[in-house]
């Protein structure tokens, strides 16, 4: 994307120094850490052991090339269009350019706005307090918006490429392989780091129901995928502290005040290049700054669970309300995976579909009405 839209020129203030040594040294851990390379599979077409071993060491890995130019250039039309289509303000029910606004008519959550470089939840009791310290909050150039749009859900209704993403085979083989054949979604986003605005995500883990399940484990609450279309970095990316997802409980105020900051010592970013796509456990320790890089970051997040998780469970509370998590819930929130294969059939109808154990002999038919029926689908989104 051009950098002539909204290109400021901001930094860390009296923290810039401190951080750009932090950003470089963290950049150098996190290639260390050998998870990383292209999707592989064995002879029987089973995701490669080494890959799920790096990232149960790690709780992260970062599959490199997965999304090919075509796709990219699909993904980018898409954003623009998002994009153009935004609020004028927040709260506007028109665009800049007087049409009904993205998501103006949605009950679901969808549009979440911050102040440029700003830490919406840190420190708050939003998302049920999950992000105990506040980020810094660099100062924004002047004329910089008021707000600007940093996280979009329900993100599957606004772009087709992005629902064609979701419908990946050999993301949903990891997923598959992570979370077993009878996986289940969790919900999708669109994370936006814009130059000079995009705010911060506090330190926190995901997941807030079965901590204390006598069956917990590593992969208790799921995981995010997390494609990038125009790659990311370590000051814009997002950060983890790798094996944290294995620890039951961690208390992040005390790890900021150890550190003396925000820049917790043992964390690291993921890097990726235009189309690399991680895959991120939800326990882990994870956070981003705000971005006052040139780079813009935009990410399309996609989270699966395991059936065990959310099957009988009460939940919500976050992403949606709370309710019991049945089977004919689970059945119809997972109707965007059969959408999303066949919409990938008919964009690239070389690759072999992915087969989603629990839909097999069930027809799913991306066509206008079946778009027309996903708007709000994330009103049904399966949070724990």
């Amino acid at each position: 994307m051009s950098q002539a839209l909204r290109q400021p020129a901001v930094d860390y203030g009296t923290e810039e120094a401190a951080m750009q040594a932090y950003l470089r040294e963290g950049e150098q851990r996190a290639f260390a850490l050998g998870n990383r390379g292209p999707i592989r599979l064995t002879a029987d077409g089973k995701i490669h052991p080494d890959i799920l071993d790096a990232y149960w060491r790690c709780g992260f890995y970062v599959f490199e090339g997965v999304l090919k130019p075509d796709e990219l250039a699909d993904i980018e039309a898409d954003f623009k269009d998002i994009l153009d289509r935004l609020p004028a303000e927040k709260g506007s029910p028109v665009d800049a350019k007087g049409r009904p606004a993205l998501a103006a008519g949605c009950k679901a959550p969808t549009l979440f706005w911050s102040k440029p470089l700003g830490d919406p939840f840190g420190g708050t009791d939003a998302a049920a307090g999950r992000h105990p310290v506040k980020m810094f909050e660099p100062k924004a150039a002047a004329g910089a918006p008021k707000e600007v749009v940093y996280l979009i859900l329900g993100s599957l209704q606004f772009s087709e490429a992005a629902l064609r993403v979701y419908g990946h085979p050999d993301l949903l083989a990891v997923a598959a392989a992570v979370n077993g054949d009878d996986f289940t979604p969790f919900n999708e986003a669109i994370f936006i780091k814009e130059p000079g605005l995009g705010a911060s995500v506090a330190w926190h883990r995901d997941g807030v129901t079965h901590w204390n399940a006598p069956d917990w484990d590593q992969g208790t609450h799921g995981f995010n995928f997390m494609a990038q279309l125009y790659g990311c970095t370590a000051a814009n990316g997002v950060w983890v502290v790798p094996g944290s997802h294995k620890l039951n409980k961690v208390d992040i105020k005390a790890m900021c005040a150890a550190a003396g900051s925000d820049r917790l010592p043992d964390a690291v970013p993921i890097i990726c290049r235009p189309g690399d796509v991680a895959i991120t456990n939800r326990q882990a320790v994870h956070g981003s700054f705000a971005n006052t890089s040139k780079d813009w970051r935009v990410t399309l997040n996609m989270g699966f669970h395991r059936r065990k998780s959310v099957l009988g469970v009460e939940a919500g509370g976050i992403h949606n309300a709370r309710a019991v998590y049945d089977e004919a819930r689970i059945h119809e929130r997972a109707k965007l995976l059969g959408y999303a294969i066949d919409a990938r059939r008919k964009r690239f109808p070389n690759e072999t579909p992915f087969v989603y154990q629990p839909q097999v002999g069930e027809s799913y038919i991306w066509d206008a009405a079946a778009k027309a029926s996903i708007k709000d689908y994330n009103l049904l989104d399966l949070s724990i």
